[in-house]
Formats: structure tokens, C-alpha cells, sequence
């Protein structure tokens, strides 16, 4: 496992996927054709964010599982950004595939085919995983998924036996809407920091105003920071009001992978920092992430 010198060595385990970002150069022609940008790039939440993670500097093993004619690839690419890529091949599924419309505004809408991300497996995971590590970071895309979930909840077991820091990001409004009541909190409670947007936050808690969300949050978790966009973020800790930060300056080209940066930019420097100045870290990488095309950092 690769330790940095301050040993702030973050697991990211999660979804590892395949993204075709298709960028319409003019009005969409229904039925027809439309020049468009389109094309392929690594992605998934949870490899992004690890990506991003290792971009700032931080040492990240990350976890997953995809096709095997692809587990090379998706190695060498995060390996490209500096991270432990830990990438179980499965023999007889394909790599998850997601379709990327973003329209002109930067806004995108994704078409989701998880593929191999539905077959994680608690042997791709094991605790050694967790040697050295400080914070396991995980979406909710691994809860969301019956048969991953277990894997999931035995990692959260797990780091919270051996004293490591949990952090989750929901990941999906449309998934977290589709469980019952209440159980996506009941799985995650007790993480450090949660990181939803503002939609997740809605679902997640029934309220409208961001900052009642946040307040809310803060039931289940003593740290939340709530992703707006280009409103920023509102940050709430279980014994302060919520704050709002604002979004930092950007040219918008395309927010595919701005909330897997936001969460990145946070824990690149929490919890060596107090939330306020982490949070600020994250709207700073989270404009940098929208100023260019795909869910990753350029390659330095």
C-alpha cells in the first residue's frame, strides 16, 4: 500500500467504469442526425474520486472489479493519476458502461449499465485492504445493489474495528429514492462526513431548503457538506449552524466527475484541517473538474 509522509493513506472501493461522454455541437435533431464530441474515457464515481484524491496528493488504494479485457486498462489509467489500483478482472461479466449526454449548459444525463460493479465480491476486498489506511471512502452505489451491499456493510465493519474514518457519498438521487425509508441512513450512520448533492439531500431528508438539509444530516452524520453546483456548498457539523461556502469562479465545460472532485478536494485535506477550510478545498477542485471534459484530473 502506498503511504504518503504525513500516512494519510485513503481506500476508495467502489464502482469502475466505462464513460462515453457524447457533447452535442448544436441543437439536438430528434430522429435524425447531430454532430456531436463523443468520446471514451475511463470513469465511475468511486475511481474518479480516488483519482482526483491521488491528483492532490494524497496516497489512495482504490478497490473494484470490471471486465477482464478491460482490468488492465482501468489499472494502468488510475495508476497514471498515482493510485494503488486494486481492480479484481471478472471472466464473465463486462465493465460497467455509462452514456454521458451533456448539454450545452455543462449539465449532464447519464445512462447506467453498472455491469461487473454488480458482481463485487467480498474476496476482492479483503481486510488487508485496509492495512495502513486512515479513511475508507465509499459511494452509495456499493450499498445500492442487493448483492454488493454485504460487501459494503463488512467494510464499514471492518474499518470502524480497526479505528479507520468512514466517509460516504450517496451518489444517486434516482437509486436512493428507490429503497425504503430511512435504510440508506440506517447502513451509513455514524460516517465522519457524508457528501450529498442537492437532490440525494432532498431524498434523503424530506426537506426543500439546503440549509435544513444539512442541519438534518447532521443527525446521522457529525459532518456534512452539501453540494450546490455553482451555489457551492452548505456545510453543517453536528454542534454548529450550517455555513454556506461559496462556488469558486469557473468556466463551465462539462460538470461530469465536479461532486466526485468536490468530495476529493474535501478529504485530500480533512481531517488535518477543521471542515471549513477542507470544504473550501473542495469547491476549488470541484471549479477546476468543470472546466474541462470527463470525470478526471489531467495527467501530470
Amino acid at each position: 500500500m502506498l503511504i504518503d509522509a504525513a500516512g494519510r493513506t485513503v481506500l476508495v472501493c467502489g464502482d469502475v467504469i466505462n464513460d462515453i461522454l457524447v457533447k452535442p455541437l448544436a441543437a439536438v435533431v430528434h430522429g435524425s442526425d447531430t454532430r456531436s464530441l463523443i468520446s471514451a474515457r475511463p470513469g465511475g464515481s468511486a475511481a474518479n474520486q480516488a483519482a482526483w484524491l491521488a491528483h492532490l496528493g494524497t496516497a489512495v488504494v482504490f478497490a473494484g472489479r470490471c471486465g477482464a479485457r478491460d482490468a488492465g486498462y482501468h489499472r494502468f489509467e488510475l495508476g497514471r493519476h498515482g493510485v494503488d489500483a486494486r481492480i479484481a478482472a471478472d471472466q464473465d461479466a463486462d465493465t460497467g458502461s455509462i452514456v454521458i449526454m451533456v448539454s450545452p449548459d455543462g449539465e449532464r444525463t447519464m445512462f447506467t449499465d453498472r455491469g461487473a460493479n454488480l458482481r463485487l465480491l467480498a474476496t476482492d476486498v479483503p481486510g488487508s485492504v485496509l492495512d495502513g489506511a486512515r479513511v475508507l471512502h465509499l459511494t452509495g452505489y456499493t450499498f445500492f445493489a442487493p448483492a454488493v451491499r454485504p460487501v459494503a456493510l463488512s467494510l464499514v465493519a471492518a474499518a470502524r474495528a480497526r479505528g479507520v474514518l468512514v466517509t460516504v457519498d450517496p451518489g444517486s438521487a434516482a437509486f436512493l429514492a428507490e429503497l425504503g425509508t430511512g435504510e440508506f441512513a440506517d447502513w451509513t450512520a455514524g460516517a465522519a462526513v457524508c457528501f450529498p448533492n442537492l437532490d440525494e439531500a432532498a431524498v434523503l431528508t424530506g426537506e426543500r431548503d439546503p440549509l435544513a438539509m444539512a442541519a438534518a444530516l447532521t443527525k446521522t452524520y457529525p459532518v456534512v457538506a452539501l453540494k450546490l453546483g455553482g451555489g457551492g456548498c452548505v456545510l453543517a457539523v453536528a454542534d454548529g449552524a450550517p455555513v454556506e461556502v461559496p462556488a469558486e469562479p469557473a468556466d463551465v465545460v462539462d460538470t461530469t466527475g465536479a461532486g466526485d472532485a468536490f468530495c476529493a478536494g474535501f478529504l485530500s485535506q480533512w481531517p488535518d484541517v477543521p471542515p471549513r477550510a477542507a470544504a473550501e478545498a473542495a469547491v476549488r477542485t470541484a471549479a477546476r473538474a468543470v472546466s474541462r471534459l470527463g470525470g478526471r484530473p489531467p495527467v501530470t
